[in-house]
């Protein structure tokens, strides 16, 4: 904590300095916007995980636009590209700080929401993070769940739930396959973290773990061996709790070996569909945990999608929806607390917290989610599965 404390120091200094050249030179973010309260964030807008970012932003900005075009309650929202680094997430909440954020975004992904989660709190800025699903965002002690931030939220499931909510799945559906193989990345606390869990779970389950294969940064690229390994020990499905690109190799390279188990995977997989260079007739069958379908029927998903499509020419993932959902919560609480612009950032912290843990929000990726004093999120996943190169909703 004490490195990104020092970190922030010298980078709010050096940002300092640049916004004001900024603004001299280009005008300010939030000009015409001095009776809205500011939102900010920041996510992967470059570099490979950019698929999650400028979902997010996008559906940020189309809710923030919903919410202006109402009247009364305004937002004006500024989001910074963080390229999933977190040194460069620190740098973004500085230029965040500086420019007068008074209600966060957070970040997009997880280990830029560990590093920053410790400034939020020091500076009492609220915050909910659409997609940031580690503990370490919401928790001093990640690793035993314990002493809350307090004032940091999550709008996706965290790390742990999605690991038990999938092994509970799976022991109700086990028509996807019995005999389960594992393969995650032991160097990342995401994905670590929803394999713990898992395996716990399955265990309670009366789940057949019958393999379980790692790989870190220097051995992401070619997975024949875990899946030569998953395959002789008869795993006829395979649980990804991994992202989309290292997904992508997987089953290229199982296809190459003619290896079709079911894959199954989690909300980091969302995105695959887009991956540049991606056979996607390959993730056809492919099942993941998620809190959003954009086949949904219901008419608040329907406008979204169709507005989204129009917006971004794409089919909206669940990290989009995630962050729709954020505004609007915001939204309602603000609303429900009469917070105005003219409040201070830690002023409009105490009214959102007490809101977040007492109110009811219905929206695109739950009905009736609530969220406890630690800030994690109660609400149902759903089942998706890849099926003519769209994801389709499945019964649960």
């Amino acid at each position: 904590m004490k490195k990104y404390r020092l970190i922030k120091a010298v980078i709010s200094s050096a940002a300092a300095v640049a916004l004001t050249c900024s603004l001299a030179a280009c005008g300010n973010p939030s000009a015409g916007n001095e009776g809205a309260i500011r939102i900010g964030g920041s996510g992967p807008l470059t570099g490979p995980a950019a698929v999650y970012g400028n979902a997010v932003k996008a559906a940020a900005e189309m809710a923030v636009e919903e919410v202006n075009a109402k009247g009364g309650l305004q937002f004006v929202l500024d989001f910074e590209d963080d390229t999933h680094d977190a040194e460069k997430a620190v740098t973004a909440y500085g230029v965040l700080k500086d420019w007068g954020m008074q209600v966060s975004l957070a970040t997009v992904t997880s280990a830029p929401g560990a590093a920053v989660a410790p400034m939020y709190q020091d500076d009492r800025i609220f915050a909910i993070t659409p997609s940031g699903s580690s503990l370490a965002i919401i928790y001093r002690d990640p690793d035993n769940a314990a002493d809350p931030y307090g004032n940091i939220y999550q709008m996706c499931f965290t790390d742990p739930n999605q690991g038990i909510a999938s092994a509970d799945y799976l022991s109700t559906h086990t028509d996807l396959g019995t005999k389960i193989a594992v393969i995650y990345k032991n160097d990342d606390n995401y994905s670590s973290g929803i394999y713990a869990k898992f395996k716990s779970q399955a265990e309670a389950d009366g789940l057949e773990i019958v393999y379980t294969g790692t790989f870190d940064d220097s051995n992401a690229s070619d997975f024949t061996v875990q899946l030569k390994q998953a395959q002789d020990a008869g795993a006829d499905l395979v649980f990804l709790p991994i992202y989309y690109d290292p997904a992508s190799l997987i089953l290229t390279q199982a296809n190459q070996m003619g290896y079709a188990p079911t894959f199954f995977g989690v909300d980091g997989m969302d995105g695959i569909l887009t991956l540049e260079g991606f056979d996607t007739s390959l993730a056809e069958g492919v099942y993941l945990l998620t809190p959003f379908s954009a086949d949904a029927t219901d008419d608040l998903t329907k406008n979204f999608t169709d507005h989204y499509q129009k917006k971004m020419n794409d089919v909206p993932n669940q990290f989009a929806a995630d962050a729709y959902d954020c505004v609007y919560a915001i939204a309602q609480a603000c609303e429900s607390a009469g917070v105005t612009p003219d409040m201070s950032a830690s002023e409009i912290c105490d009214k959102l917290t007490a809101q977040f843990t007492s109110m009811t929000f219905n929206g695109l990726t739950g009905q009736n989610v609530t969220w406890s004093a630690s800030g994690e999120v109660s609400k149902s996943p759903k089942a998706v599965v890849i099926k003519d190169g769209v994801y389709v909703g499945v019964d649960n």
